[in-house]
């Protein structure tokens, strides 16, 4: 199948399209489903940075699934997302173009060394008096904590992705206080932000294979879609049990990726 930028067989196709409705399911609820697409590409035998662009152009148009989902059901803080939006838009651009200057290895080993606090902090009961809505957060976390956590992690996201969803909802959950529906919910459109911002930067290098892209965006939405009901319907127990398995899966990755 050259018409899709590679030597991609039938088979290896469908095992794409399967990899990507895992990723989207993954990911709606709680980060990460680019663990399973950037090794899937990568696998096919798409070049790195062809496959971390693919995995943006997928996971953009995937979130929106899963937005709707969160929207229609009122479970976005909106004030906080007026202020995360932009900071994640910003910060993974900049991630994006820093890859090409920064070597990779360094980084990931900084993020490796901090994930086995997050899975520790993913274990942690959830304490349901974490009800943040537009009412009740300060100007402070507001104007300050939401832009900056969002454009850190931001920045991670344009730099490599993978895990990018899980860290938003620790942020938004243990430092900014937002119970575990909200932090999922509104954490998708600072991943959407953020995935536009990486997304952009890819197109102008040219690392992004369009035609490979539409059946694998069809899959994706069809797993954010699934997931993104699921995680409405059975709340922070889903949510903290997928969080668990994609940092462990992230820990696995980016230990293999960094340290071997």
């Amino acid at each position: 199948m050259e018409w899709l930028g590679s030597d991609i067989t039938l088979l290896v196709l469908l095992t794409l399209m399967a990899a990507a409705f895992a990723a989207g399911f993954i990911d709606s609820v709680a980060g990460g489903g680019g663990l399973i697409l950037v090794p899937s590409f990568i696998l096919a035998g798409l070049p790195p940075q062809v496959a971390l662009g693919q995995e943006k152009i997928v996971s953009t148009l995937g979130t929106i699934a899963a937005m709707r989902n969160f929207i229609r059901n009122k479970r976005v803080i909106w004030t906080a997302a007026a202020t995360g939006i932009p900071a994640g838009l910003i910060g993974a651009y900049i991630g994006a173009e820093a890859i090409l200057y920064f070597d990779p290895n360094t980084i990931g080993k900084i993020i490796l060394a901090m994930l086995p606090f997050g899975i520790i902090l993913s274990f942690i009961p959830k304490k349901s008096k974490h009800q943040a809505n537009d009412d009740k957060i300060n100007p402070m976390t507001l104007f300050i904590g939401v832009p900056l956590a969002v454009f850190i992690i931001g920045f991670y996201d344009g730099f490599f992705g993978p895990g990018t969803g899980s860290f938003l909802i620790l942020a938004l959950h243990y430092l900014l206080k937002f119970d575990l529906v909200a932090a999922s919910a509104t954490s998708k459109l600072f991943n959407f932000s953020s995935n536009i911002g990486a997304l952009v930067a890819f197109i102008i290098s040219e690392n992004v294979l369009y035609m490979l892209a539409i059946p694998l965006v069809v899959m994706n939405v069809l797993g954010n879609h699934l997931g993104s009901s699921s995680a409405i319907k059975y709340g922070p127990k889903l949510i903290q049990r997928t969080i668990s398995l994609s940092l462990s899966l992230l820990t696995v990755s980016l230990g293999y990726k960094f340290l071997f």
